[in-house]
């Protein structure tokens, strides 16, 4: 056999907020969801972190959780903080916000790194000129909730299908 053919390395995705419990789990959970109903499990690896280690260790907040199964989601992943490592070994590093996108960009080694570092809001299709960040529900009620799973049911939509095309996956 080719030294190329075989097993594919996997597209690695992470999504990243600042305590790893909200918005990065539900995308998390979301893109696992989209990748499996295109049966694409086997070519793309999903995973979530946070920038702050706060809340490390714990379920997704119990609010979103709620939320995300009344969508039919199941936001399962547990609670860690980004470390220098992913940035080498995630292919896209999806940030929620600014201010995470400053953190994580400051933690590139080089221009390898930067340019894997993409706001989530770049992906959005149906909303893309009404949000610039996926806004933190954290402090508000569940209609906030809901607003970060309708924009992140869109920004993953749009992620999948530009990973398709600059992957060619069918």
């Amino acid at each position: 056999m080719h030294p190329t053919q075989g097993k594919k390395k996997k597209i690695r995705l992470l999504f990243v907020c600042l305590g790893n419990i909200c918005r990065s789990p539900a995308a998390e959970g979301i893109m696992t969801d989209l990748i499996k109903k295109n049966g694409l499990q086997d070519l793309i690896e999903v995973d979530s972190a946070g920038t702050s280690g706060w809340h490390e260790g714990e379920l997704p907040d119990e609010r979103m959780r709620l939320q995300g199964e009344k969508r039919g989601y199941d936001f399962c992943s547990t609670s860690r903080k980004l470390t220098r490592q992913d940035l080498s070994s995630f292919d896209y590093i999806l940030v929620m916000d600014e201010n995470n996108y400053k953190t994580v960009r400051s933690m590139a080694s080089d221009k390898e790194e930067a340019k894997k570092i993409h706001l989530m809001t770049d992906y959005l299709v149906q909303y893309r000129k009404l949000y610039d960040q996926i806004p933190d529900p954290y402090y508000g009620d569940a209609s906030g909730f809901e607003l970060v799973l309708d924009l992140l049911e869109d920004a993953c939509e749009g992620l999948l299908l530009a990973i398709k095309k600059a992957h060619q996956l069918s």
